[in-house]
């Protein structure tokens, strides 16, 4: 059964979610562009958006069609040759209309896992919980074709346990898709000890259609990315449970994501991007690399903070709910976890004495969106982290400890062979977390 094939009957499974509404648009895509095809004329295409949640589906109605005009305005000029041999489309608002819904038509919400009845290929993305995940997969392989793919979007679990426990017969493989899927290129692909060769390859042919940047990660729970952040947010943590002892929790996290922020020349700073992805799926995340392999990583800040439902993640419309920040066109507060209320920022007052005990930053200090696309780029960041190298005050002696350890998880992602190699593990950073310098690097050594 080639890839085509298979691309007539599709499943998402958690459609819903953020990263499963993103993956409905990526397939509705490309369902649509192959129905087109003379070959394929008289073939029928069904994608299958399942989620428990029926206000959510509604919801994804509107995404996937706000999602797929945005797709056409963008590829104007492959829609006219799509639609060369359809005289009535003249204009390019007409033939963006047609896109999107033929597209639009491939997709049918249910909240009934039975719809998925007879599908080739299934993307699972529902919550990083392993006893949810094998209850599905044991559902989805009595009602999926016999020979059906099964794509996993998890972020943590080990590919070989969910393959073995549910009978997969190597039928499985990782494919960790970023969030937004519709915009972020990398998809880590990780092979379990069973996952078949056919399966590899339908998923290295399917990543080349969508366009997507494939980095191989070896089966170990974490994978590159979430391997290195989780880590990573660790050390946040702790230099922040370190600093609150001296000046309290408000203080200590503002500063820690500051230096995350603004010394490491990060998109957003540690705590916002936690928040980001959601407290409680940091903790879900760190609980399953904890079950898995020989180091603590959970840590009990995260575990207080979940338990005083400080969780984070983002609203439908995208917007940032309140986590250990909270967010209104900037950040606005941070969580006391003594006083279990939020601070707000007082820039005359316990921020500004914060922003003081920093000091100030590197002469050579450009904000993050300014290198991102910036022609000398790589003097540049030289530049600021050889002022970083020799400051001496607390914001920079905190970035140096963070370089550090941010070198040191990505070290051991590669010697323990997680990461094939330091290129794909700087390369997991750079694409799918948007830093604008990898783990490995010659500064501040």
């Amino acid at each position: 059964m080639d890839l085509d094939e298979r691309l007539t009957h599709v499943s998402v499974v958690g459609a819903a979610g953020k990263m499963g509404s993103g993956i409905v648009v990526l397939m509705a895509q490309e369902m649509a562009r192959l129905s087109y095809l003379p070959e394929h004329k008289d073939r029928v295409f069904r994608l299958n958006a399942v989620d428990l949640d029926p206000v959510a589906l509604r919801g994804l109605q509107d995404y996937v069609h706000v999602q797929l005009t945005k797709a056409g305005e963008k590829s104007t000029v492959a829609l006219r040759q799509l639609y060369a041999d359809r005289p009535d489309l003249v204009e390019n608002g007409e033939i963006i209309q047609e896109f999107v819904q033929r597209a639009a038509s491939m997709v049918w919400p249910s909240t009934d896992l039975d719809a998925i009845k007879g599908s080739r290929l299934v993307f699972e993305a529902i919550v990083e919980k392993i006893p949810v995940k094998l209850e599905v997969f044991g559902r989805m392989k009595q009602l999926c074709h016999e020979d059906a793919y099964y794509f996993t979007n998890t972020s943590s679990i080990p590919i070989t346990t969910l393959d073995e426990q549910a009978e997969l017969q190597g039928r499985v493989i990782g494919y960790h898709f970023y969030n937004p899927p519709t915009v972020q290129r990398l998809v880590e692909v990780i092979r379990g000890k069973g996952t078949t060769d056919a399966v590899n390859q339908v998923a290295t042919d399917l990543g080349k259609r969508l366009r997507k940047q494939l980095f191989p990660a070896a089966d170990v729970a974490g994978f590159i990315g979430n391997g290195h952040f989780i880590r990573d947010g660790n050390h946040g943590l702790s230099e922040a449970e370190r600093l609150a002892g001296e000046m309290g929790w408000p203080r200590a996290l503002y500063i820690l994501n500051r230096v995350s922020q603004d010394w490491l020349l990060r998109p957003m700073g540690i705590f916002q991007l936690i928040d980001y992805v959601g407290v409680d799926v940091f903790k879900f995340i760190q609980d399953v690399m904890d079950r898995y392999l020989d180091e603590p990583l959970t840590h009990p800040v995260i575990d207080r903070l979940v338990e005083l439902e400080v969780l984070g993640g983002q609203r439908p419309n995208g917007s940032q709910k309140p986590g250990i920040l909270t967010y209104e066109k900037g950040i606005t507060a941070v969580y006391d976890l003594d006083r279990k209320e939020y601070m707000p920022l007082d820039p005359d007052g316990w921020t500004k004495e914060a922003d003081e005990y920093l000091g100030a930053l590197p002469d050579q200090f450009r904000p993050w969106k300014a290198l991102l696309m910036a022609p000398d780029k790589e003097a540049r960041l030289q530049a600021h982290f050889d002022q970083v190298a020799t400051g001496k005050n607390p914001g920079c002696q905190l970035a140096r400890a963070y370089l550090q350890r941010s070198r040191e998880i990505g070290q051991q992602l590669v010697d323990s062979g997680v990461a094939a190699s330091a290129e794909d593990l700087n390369g997991v950073l750079l694409s799918g977390f948007y830093h604008v310098f990898g783990p490995i690097n010659q500064y501040c050594t």
